[in-house]
């Protein structure tokens, strides 16, 4: 559905909308009015955050929803991007959390929190399947299905891969079939009514 047009807007008109607000948030230069910031190049290409503007840091969910915008807007080049620093400085890559993302990084890549919030993996996995489907599978990072694929069998089976040795857990409660607030001790006893996502679960 698209609801602007159920509202009686022309194409042209949906369409400039939508480029304007693209052009403001994520094509410009101006800090007061972008939230998408390029931050170099390292071996798998351009890096690039979405900024949370009112804390001056870097959070999995903007991350993520950034990369969902650049995906329905056909801007490949923007979603590599950040997926590139998201994967370069927010995923985990050994210990407990190992295939989690910590929610809660400092522009210069640096963690701020290493716990995951679970929203940001149900955005990533996301979205990165409708890449796959968008744009077909590339290489390294860029094999879309194939990280996604990773990301959902962390966020569903994380205990038994570390053997249930830590106070990480998986992202979705087996007996009470909810995603939990946080894969970690006390925090995954309970959930967060905006993290339910029932059309990304289907």
């Amino acid at each position: 559905r698209n609801l602007f047009a159920e509202r009686g807007r022309s194409e042209q008109e949906i369409a400039a909308k939508i480029d304007a607000a693209w052009q403001s948030l994520f094509a410009s230069s101006d800090n007061n009015r972008r939230v998408y910031y390029p931050a170099g190049e390292n071996e798998h290409g351009p890096t690039a955050y979405v900024k949370d503007i009112g804390n001056d840091d870097v959070r999995s969910e903007g991350m993520s929803y950034g990369m969902m915008i650049a995906l329905q807007l056909d801007k490949q080049a923007e979603f590599n991007a950040i997926w590139n620093w998201a994967k370069t400085y927010m995923q985990h890559q050994e210990g407990d959390r190992q295939g989690y993302f910590s929610w809660h990084n400092r522009e210069d890549g640096s963690r701020i929190d290493p716990n995951p919030a679970s929203d940001g993996e149900e955005w990533f996995a996301t979205a990165l399947f409708f890449a796959a489907g968008r744009w077909g599978d590339g290489t390294g990072i860029y094999r879309y299905r194939a990280e996604a694929d990773a990301i959902l069998n962390t966020m569903l089976h994380k205990t038994d891969m570390i053997g249930g040795s830590s106070m990480v857990t998986n992202m979705f409660n087996r007996e009470q079939k909810q995603v939990v607030f946080v894969p970690y001790g006390m925090a995954a006893t309970f959930t967060n009514p905006s993290y339910h996502l029932p059309p990304f679960y289907e």
